[in-house]
């Protein structure tokens, strides 16, 4: 992002900004003690063994057309490291006479369907969206590719963890997944911001929204595989812990007044409680992939020097971006650190720049 930019705050009445303070600090309070107290139970989405039998990745993953099933996982595993791949794929283990899966995809974690996709759309296919309110953060979790959806399934219904969603199968939108590759592909993660379609039509993509704030591109995911084998190697015990856990690659200081849904979603990723009044700008770290993961509000002292809607970026792990081809957080020029392509329009959802 380059020039400056202008971000306006709106005024409101004190005694309605120190009642708005005191209900996200009495938040954060809140997020806080939950996450505390809640003790991880994961269920694998798919009847297949392997991963709860040990058995390595490649016996559960489903390749991406190269014959590798490391092309199945998550982060930059296809077109030589080039290409990210937002979740997990996992092959079925079991087919009907005429090849087609007949695996159930299940829900690993009690929630609440937010979306269900019934005919196929945009890269996901049929897919079903859950949120989990019962766990902190209230992450999100994706199955896509379904062959069908389960009767009755629909948006606001609660299910329990196990609660079958769908059956496993190939679909897709805009490109063809042959039945020999069906497989479930499976995301958890969190969602940028409940004003995505602004963005969206300022994109001028020229398609459809149809997806609405569950498109994939409002999407970030943590790594569902590391999730569940740090969950079984008890290295963690509750979602928080996963957090807590990401390696920070990129850095920055932004000068604004607005306070972003993403944080009033997820307010245990704050490091310290909001102010009573209005922030005066934040310092967030992004882990390798473009997920924010800590948030830190500024006071008007921080953010001196700093032009208003225009990030700064403070540190760079370097070693660790560059090992990253397929996500580009930061680039260097004139011997500074810059937005970089993937991690601009995140900056751009969360805060609605331009």
């Amino acid at each position: 992002m380059s020039g400056a930019m202008r971000v306006r705050g709106t005024k409101r009445a004190p005694g309605r900004s120190r009642r708005w303070g005191w209900g996200i600090v009495l938040c954060w309070l809140g997020a806080a003690i939950a996450a505390a107290q809640e003790r991880l139970e994961l269920v694998w989405p798919t009847p297949s063994r392997a991963w709860a039998e040990g058995k390595p990745a490649t016996e559960w993953l489903q390749h991406a057309g190269s014959g590798d099933p490391q092309s199945g996982a998550f982060g930059g595993v296809r077109s030589g490291g080039s290409q990210f791949h937002e979740g997990i794929d996992i092959r079925p283990v079991g087919r009907d006479r005429k090849g087609a899966p007949t695996d159930p995809v299940f829900a690993v974690l009690p929630g609440v369907v937010r979306h269900v996709a019934g005919a196929p759309s945009g890269g996901y296919g049929r897919y079903v969206v859950l949120e989990h309110p019962g766990v902190t953060p209230a992450v999100y979790s994706l199955y896509a590719h379904l062959a069908s959806i389960a009767p009755g399934l629909r948006p606001g219904q609660t299910v329990a963890a196990g609660a079958t969603l769908g059956l496993m199968g190939h679909s897709a939108g805009g490109y063809r997944i042959p039945p020999d590759r069906a497989h479930l592909h499976f995301e958890i993660g969190v969602m940028v911001t409940r004003d995505f379609q602004s963005w969206y039509e300022r994109k001028k993509f020229g398609s459809r929204n149809e997806q609405g704030v569950w498109n994939g591109m409002n999407l970030l995911g943590l790594d569902p595989q590391a999730l569940f084998e740090d969950w079984r190697a008890r290295r963690i015990t509750t979602l928080q812990d996963v957090f807590a856990r990401q390696e920070t690659v990129v850095r920055l200081r932004l000068a604004t007044t607005r306070t972003p849904d993403f944080v009033t979603r997820y307010p245990s990723l704050l490091t310290k409680p909001l102010p009573l009044g209005p922030v005066s700008g934040w310092e967030i770290r992004f882990n390798w992939t473009g997920l924010p993961f800590a948030w830190t509000p500024l006071t008007g002292l921080e953010t001196i020097g700093l032009a208003a809607g225009v990030p700064r970026i403070v540190e760079v792990n370097a070693e660790v971006e560059r090992r990253q081809r397929s996500k580009s957080l930061a680039v260097q020029r004139g011997g500074e650190w810059t937005v970089g392509r993937d991690l601009e329009p995140v900056l751009q959802l969360l805060f609605g720049l331009r």
